[in-house]
């Protein structure tokens, strides 16, 4: 099969090139994040002040758990998130 002389690499080599790849896989992970947590809230029936209570914490730190673009996230308030949702967290590392 010939290879498409007008095809140009992928949109991960421009991101690199540019400088940008890391910084937009870490805002992907984080909006996946908040879509998923977003979605079990919907799914448990809970209201944001609700979550709030379970995790111990404001429902202002729960809009930022929730917000996309805020990407101030910690491994506890992570935990605190999964742990009200009765889930747990799985973390692993790969190979760049």
């Amino acid at each position: 099969m010939k290879k498409n002389a007008h095809r140009g690499s992928d949109f991960r080599d421009f991101l690199k090139d540019e400088g940008i790849l890391e910084e937009v896989e870490e805002r992907a992970m984080k909006k996946a994040l908040a879509l998923q947590l977003g979605k079990l809230l919907e799914r448990n029936e809970l209201t944001k002040a609700e979550m709030a209570a379970r995790m111990k914490t404001s429902r202002a730190a729960v809009d930022r758990l929730l917000d996309a673009s805020n990407s101030s996230l910690t491994l506890s308030t992570l935990g605190k998130a999964a742990r009200a949702l009765q889930h747990k967290i799985k973390i692993e590392l790969v190979p760049a």
